[in-house]
Order: structure tokens, then C-alpha cells, then sequence
């Protein structure tokens, strides 16, 4: 068995002395750099499992509100196919709910949202995708100024007008564009579900 020599470490002062320290001092790390990228990552992964859980539970919610529906409406077919009065659905706590507002009478509708212009017409400020305003080419920021020989001061003036207009009669809208200029569209009114 081969016996082993035991160097001791050399002094301060003495030759040799600084090799063996820069040979055993450990390299610098980068602490800061490696901590902030641990934080974004896991500021990351925490937005992401929060975003997950979001959309998990809108779907759940959902899917019970789709089921109630469902089995309202079996229900309600059921009786109606016997002739007789649909039953009434009990609510939360079995409770019968409290009664629903009659419907809004189906008319002709564009498929957009206007509020009032600072000068004449109805500005823009929502387009439902799929509708007829999409179809039509109007954006949010567009300002209608006349709906088929109306003119339109406000937004109540282009409600009546599209009341007073039959789904699927074609009407010609005159527009004006956020960067100030001008266009005729084409757009077909219909009922939105």
C-alpha cells in the first residue's frame, strides 16, 4: 500500500502561495442574472396555470348553463307536443323563478353599435363579426351620415331608420372614414340571432 504525502497549504508571503489561491478560488457566478430569470419564469408559468383555470371554469360554467337549458327546453317541448301549458322550471333552492321579460320584437338590425358624433351622424363603436355592417366593410371610428336618402344626426335617427327598413332590403350608407374621407356602402340589414 503506497502511503501519501500531506502538503500543507503554503503561507501567506511565501513563493507559490497566490497560484494555489486563484487555483482554488471558485469562478464568479452571475447571481442576479440567474434570479431574475427564475422570476420570469415563474411569473410566466403562474399567468399561464391562472389563464388555464379561467378558461377551465368558463367552460365548466358553460357547459351546466347549456345543460339547464337543455333540459328546459325538453321539458318545455314535451308539454307542448301534449298541449298543455309548459311547466314551470324551479330555480335555485326550489323556487320557481321569477318571471322573464317578454321578448323584444324581432326587426331588421345592421349588427353594430353607435353612439353620437360630435357633429352630424352616428359613430361606430363596435361591429358584430358575423353581421351585416362586417359584411358591409364599416370599422370601428366610421361615422354614418345618411342611410338610404336619411341623413343621420345621432344615433337615435339611424335606430329609426333601420327599424323603419325591412330585413333584406339593400340600402346604400353613406360614411365617413377616421382618416376623413368619404364612401358609399352597400349593406343588407337582416335579423342578428
Amino acid at each position: 500500500m503506497e502511503q501519501t504525502a500531506l502538503r500543507p497549504k503554503p503561507m501567506p508571503g511565501e513563493p507559490g502561495a497566490g497560484a494555489a489561491r486563484e487555483r482554488a478560488r471558485p469562478q464568479p457566478v452571475n447571481r442576479r442574472g440567474r434570479r431574475f430569470t427564475a422570476a420570469v419564469c415563474g411569473l410566466v408559468a403562474g399567468l399561464v396555470l391562472l389563464l388555464a383555470g379561467v378558461g377551465l371554469g368558463a367552460v365548466g360554467a358553460t357547459v351546466i348553463g347549456m345543460s339547464r337549458l337543455a333540459e328546459a327546453q325538453r321539458l318545455a317541448g314535451a308539454a307542448v307536443a301534449a298541449g298543455q301549458a309548459p311547466p314551470a322550471v324551479s330555480g335555485p333552492g326550489g323556487r320557481a323563478p321569477a318571471a322573464s321579460p317578454a321578448p323584444a320584437p324581432v326587426g331588421p338590425a345592421l349588427g353594430l353599435e353607435a353612439v353620437d358624433d360630435d357633429g352630424p351622424g352616428a359613430r361606430v363603436v363596435g361591429v358584430h363579426v358575423p353581421g351585416p355592417a362586417y359584411s358591409a366593410g364599416l370599422v370601428r371610428g366610421d361615422v354614418l351620415l345618411v342611410f338610404d336618402r336619411t341623413r343621420i344626426d345621432s344615433a337615435a335617427d339611424l335606430a329609426r331608420a333601420v327599424a323603419g327598413t325591412g330585413p333584406g332590403h339593400r340600402v346604400v350608407l353613406t360614411v365617413r372614414h377616421p382618416g376623413g374621407g368619404y364612401q358609399q356602402l352597400h349593406v343588407t340589414p337582416g335579423v342578428l340571432t
